[in-house]
């Protein structure tokens, strides 16, 4: 059984789904429009040119969950989900992850988006092995806090170790696809990386290398 590592945002999706909750909090009045927008689409350009602090990122997308109930966070991700998230699914990336299922493989979707967010995304696309971001908890509500490693860049290696130290899989014959220049450190220990839909900067990259590069949009 090989192993099918997918990143999530604008590779098994057509958008970036952290950025998009951001732009839903602006949309419904939840945060300081201006300013929360300005800053989201920041961190977006920060994190399509490969320089994004991680940290800095989720001090800022984690705070409203910190201060916001369960409850309400619930109703408002399922609205999310339906006027957001939805509209980006792509036929062609379920139908990219049904040939790697119909061919045996163990399938996981490796993304930084946090647990609130891509968890509801993964199952949505039929796929139950998720590593992403934790976050933290006390009497059912979230404080704002990251629990554990953060897979981000080389965050992404470590995680996936740890995974794979509880599970019989291996990287034998193991394939990732992403469109990111931040996946390099995983897309260099996977016996067949391919860059999906890819920015510049990997796509250079993958031509450089030889990469495989196929697009799930056109």
């Amino acid at each position: 059984m090989a192993l099918a590592l997918f990143d999530l945002d604008n590779t098994l999706i057509a958008g970036d789904s952290d950025h998009g909750w951001g732009q839903f909090l602006v949309d419904g009045g939840y945060v300081c429009k201006v300013f929360y927008k300005e800053q989201n689409d920041k961190f977006l350009s920060d994190y399509v040119a490969g320089e994004l602090n991680i940290y800095e990122y989720l001090k800022f997308t984690l705070g409203f969950l910190g201060k916001t109930s369960f409850a309400q966070l619930s109703e408002m991700r399922d609205e999310f989900m339906k006027n957001v998230i939805k509209p980006m699914q792509l036929p062609k990336a379920r139908a990219l992850l049904e040939k790697h299922r119909g061919a045996g493989d163990e399938l996981v979707i490796i993304t930084s988006t946090n647990s609130f967010i891509a968890q509801p995304i993964c199952y949505m696309l039929g796929v139950k092995d998720i590593i992403c971001t934790e976050l933290v908890t006390l009497n059912g509500e979230f404080t704002g806090a990251v629990n554990g490693v953060v897979p981000f860049r080389e965050g992404k290696v470590t995680r996936l170790k740890l995974w794979l130290s509880k599970t019989d899989a291996c990287l034998h014959n193991s394939w990732f696809y992403s469109d990111s220049i931040n996946d390099i450190p995983l897309m260099q220990i996977v016996s067949n990386p391919v860059a999906v839909d890819p920015d510049d900067k990997l796509h250079n990259v993958a031509k450089d290398r030889d990469w495989k590069i196929i697009s799930l949009r056109k």
